[in-house]
């Protein structure tokens, strides 16, 4: 009698200490998919566009609302790290822009390619690295991406380039990228991204005109979050259309604060390459919440208002929430415990990311070159030698 009334008094215990939003999750009839009306894009010199209703799954739902959050306390974390001056040199962050860079992924295949400039973190998050190799190499750990020695401009991944510190200069890659794949023969496209800032520049138009003469799988992407800088778009263009800016080239202005708008005009225009028609230009509009980068408090040219009528009424994860809340896919609750859950990752990569060492000096002249047989390499003067290892 005694074992049976122990044994059930375990059964009653373990029901117990169950969190009631767990047991209130698993119990409720969750929606499968719902549809969405999107923002119809602009288009230059296209007849039709992306699609102005899309579906969403669940798990899909789910996947991007936790990728976004992950990608926003991430960069809050550098954010603070880089305040503790655990984080040093240059660092752009992206919150406010998460919609971009996981809608993008999410249009894409993993074979694609992806190259963007300095504001890299959330494209070196959805391109497949974690967050713990990502704040280690922002930190300078051996852990970190590039075993820290790229710092927050100079992370890689698998068909991902940067990470380019140089304006504009990684359009022209990108191109070069777009070029291999036609090249060898493969179903696959190349997203290169830039600023509004950097859309002035003369190589970016370069760019343009070659890939068009060649017909190269490229999709270029204007990542308009407002201001280059401390300059606001009108103060900078003679002409804000940046999705026209290839003239002969075709191009779409996207709600870049609307994931769903930002995957399927991804859609689009992958398929509009893939089908070698030659390339697209995608305007992304969006709004970055920190300053240019950490030295730029961000309000010395715009009003705090502003920023919070942003976060208000156009905030990407917000929307996703309310999208996603609204139509059964998901709980407040159920959300409620993937924000807790991204938190704890973030904790542990900071963690991480404090306690790994520092690469020591002498592999100061490592992995300049791969599959090379070992060599020295000059220091800062002609007596100082490194050894170079692949």
């Amino acid at each position: 009698m005694r074992k049976m009334l122990a044994a059930v008094s375990r059964v009653l215990s373990g029901v117990a200490q169950k969190p009631a939003s767990r047991v209130l999750v698993a119990s409720r009839n969750f929606a499968n998919d719902a549809t969405f009306e999107i923002k119809k894009c602009d288009l230059h010199r296209l007849e039709e566009g992306p699609p102005v209703t899309t579906v969403l799954t669940r798990e899909d739902g789910l996947k991007y609302y936790r990728m976004m959050q992950t990608v926003r306390r991430m960069e809050l974390k550098a954010d603070q790290l880089y305040k503790q001056k655990i984080i040093r040199g240059f660092c752009h962050l992206c919150d406010g822009q998460e919609a971009c860079c996981v809608g993008l992924e999410a249009g894409i295949n993993p074979t694609d390619h992806l190259i963007t400039a300095y504001r890299a973190h959330g494209f070196t998050f959805t391109r497949g690295l974690s967050v713990r190799e990502i704040l280690a190499e922002l930190t300078g750990r051996r852990g970190g991406c590039g075993k820290g020695k790229g710092g927050s401009m100079h992370m890689y991944a698998k068909n991902f380039y940067g990470g380019n510190g140089i304006v504009g200069a990684q359009v022209p890659l990108g191109a070069g990228i777009a070029l291999a794949c036609k090249y060898n023969g493969k179903d696959e496209v190349c997203l290169t991204l830039y600023g509004d800032g950097a859309a002035n520049q003369g190589q970016i138009f370069e760019a343009y005109n070659m890939a068009a003469l060649w017909k190269l799988p490229c999709v270029f992407i204007c990542e308009n979050n407002r201001y280059g800088m401390g300059t606001s778009v009108e103060r900078a263009a003679a002409s804000t259309d940046y999705y026209k800016r290839g003239d002969f080239i075709p191009g779409l202005r996207v709600d870049g604060m609307d994931i769903l708008c930002v995957r399927e005009a991804t859609r689009f225009a992958a398929a509009y390459c893939r089908s070698g028609k030659g390339p697209i230009l995608m305007e992304l509009q969006t709004y970055r919440y920190h300053g240019h980068s950490m030295s730029d408090p961000g309000v010395s040219y715009r009003t705090r208002e502003e920023i919070q009528e942003v976060r208000s009424k156009s905030d990407p994860i917000m929307l996703l929430k309310d999208r996603m809340v609204n139509s059964n896919l998901a709980s407040v609750e159920e959300l409620k415990e993937i924000d807790v859950e991204v938190r704890k990752e973030i904790e542990d990569a900071a963690q991480f990311a404090t306690a790994d060492p520092e690469p020591p000096l002498e592999e100061l002249g490592y992995h300049i070159y791969c599959n090379d047989p070992p060599f020295e390499v000059r220091g800062a003067n002609q007596w100082i030698k490194f050894k170079s290892i692949s």
